[in-house]
């Protein structure tokens, strides 16, 4: 960024000028869902987005209460945004540093271990739900 509070995009020839008010809004929404496009391209979020619906409907099967519901969705939604970041480190890493080293390595493992830890906190819940909640009612 310049003293002009300027951007760059990729593809761009120059300095994009940034937008304000409502064109902001709608910039803001264009370059988000760039970002799931570019991410529904990740087979592990794919098997995440598989994983969801395969929790919905056991949550269906089971007659989840709809706070369950709202903690799911929740806790999916968050799961989007640690992928989205591990994804985002991921791809800076490759263009920063293409050689593999120790630094770039331990960037996307720390990225990975915390997708991780939320497909494991997604797991352990909807298990709950589905098992506890829902079975051994």
């Amino acid at each position: 960024m310049d003293a002009k509070n300027t951007t760059h995009r990729i593809g761009q020839t120059g300095p994009v000028e940034k937008q304000t008010g409502i064109r902001h809004l709608f910039a803001a929404a264009s370059y988000s869902l760039g970002g799931a496009k570019r991410l529904i391209g990740e087979a592990a979020f794919r098997h995440e987005l598989i994983a969801f619906a395969v929790a919905m409907i056991a949550f269906v099967i089971v007659g989840a209460t709809f706070f369950q519901y709202v903690a799911m969705a929740i806790l999916f939604l968050l799961m989007m945004a640690f992928e989205a970041i591990n994804t985002a480190i991921e791809e800076i890493v490759d263009r920063v540093s293409p050689e593999i080293s120790e630094m770039g390595k331990n960037a996307k493992d720390l990225g990975s271990f915390a997708c991780l830890c939320l497909i494991v906190a997604n797991a352990v819940y909807a298990g709950y739900v589905v098992i506890f909640d829902g079975f051994m009612k």
